[in-house]
């Protein structure tokens, strides 16, 4: 009798901790994938917007936006954005700030 009074706690236990590393895995996995999609949508933006005109020429605008946290936006930058947007699906989920250090990464 003693001996399933012991064994029933650490049974209990048992499953509790195997529910927490599943957990713990879940959400490994979610934080995983999400900086991998960003790290592929940086990467596959930055290497073909070296090509658009209108990004290039938006890239000392958006030093100004990234350095004010946002503050300053300029016509050039706007421009940059919206042709991110259209040219790139990827894009029309990222933050104007995400965009303007991935034109400062070119």
């Amino acid at each position: 009798m003693n001996l399933k009074l012991i064994a029933l706690p650490f049974a209990l236990t048992l499953v509790a901790s195997g529910a927490q590393a599943q957990t713990l895995v879940a959400t490994s996995n979610i934080v995983v994938n999400a900086l991998d999609r960003s790290i592929n949508f940086t990467s596959d933006v930055t290497s073909r917007i070296s090509d658009m005109k209108v990004v290039s020429e938006a890239r000392d605008e958006a030093a100004g936006f990234v350095a004010s946290g946002g503050d300053i936006r300029g016509a050039r930058l706007e421009a940059a954005l919206g042709s991110l947007r259209s040219e790139f699906p990827e894009a029309q989920q990222a933050s104007d700030l995400a965009l303007a250090e991935v034109i400062l990464a070119q």
